[in-house]
């Protein structure tokens, strides 16, 4: 059996003491699943290369401030780390890659979000204003408890409303915010 190691930060935000650790690999994935052309049933399927989502990544100028507003809202920081060599350069494709990342993750140990900022080279800065309508990737999305609460912590923190919140046929609440460096991020609470 194979191993991945994490970096565990018992602290919120990086630079403080870290301590690795190693977690066994996953074993691979028993519910694999594809949709049969006979009769319509789904069943498992050998050939899916998907087995779970993992995490998704951002790329941010200013680590502590965005690992800070994510941890605000409730996420956990499940470890940090630094990253440069062979392996994340062949990965990234980018000769002399050097990157800081901290990889959170929610209440219910669910997929993760890894946020990274580039040590070198530089970052290339993306557009702090992109809307919802524009191509790439555009928001990551929470499911919060209590949805004007989260709203009203973020504005307190000097963090706003894209538009309103808005519900939807009496099932769920939702709204975008703007967080920092112009990351959108979707909180959405069920009401019904």
């Amino acid at each position: 059996m194979s191993s991945r190691t994490i970096f565990r930060n018992p602290g919120l935000i990086a630079g403080l003491r870290q301590e690795h650790v190693e977690i066994p690999a996953p074993a691979p994935s028993q519910h694999r699943i594809g949709k049969t052309t006979q009769d319509n049933n789904w069943r498992m399927d050998p050939m899916a290369h998907v087995q779970r989502f993992d995490h998704i990544g951002i790329t941010v100028a200013d680590l502590d401030s965005a690992t800070a507003f994510f941890v605000g809202l409730g996420l956990e920081v499940e470890g940090t780390g630094s990253v440069e060599g062979e392996f994340v350069e062949t990965v990234c494709g980018i000769p002399g890659a050097h990157c800081e990342i901290a990889m959170l993750r929610p209440p219910d140990g669910g997929s993760r979000l890894e946020l990274a900022t580039f040590v070198t080279p530089d970052h290339v800065p993306g557009s702090p204003t992109a809307m919802a309508n524009e191509l790439g990737l555009r928001n990551v999305s929470f499911e919060v408890g209590d949805l004007q609460a989260a709203v009203d912590a973020v504005a307190a923190d000097g963090y706003g409303l894209i538009g309103g919140i808005g519900e939807y046929e009496n099932s769920v609440r939702m709204a975008y915010v703007r967080g920092p460096e112009g990351i959108i991020v979707s909180l959405f609470e069920q009401i019904g």
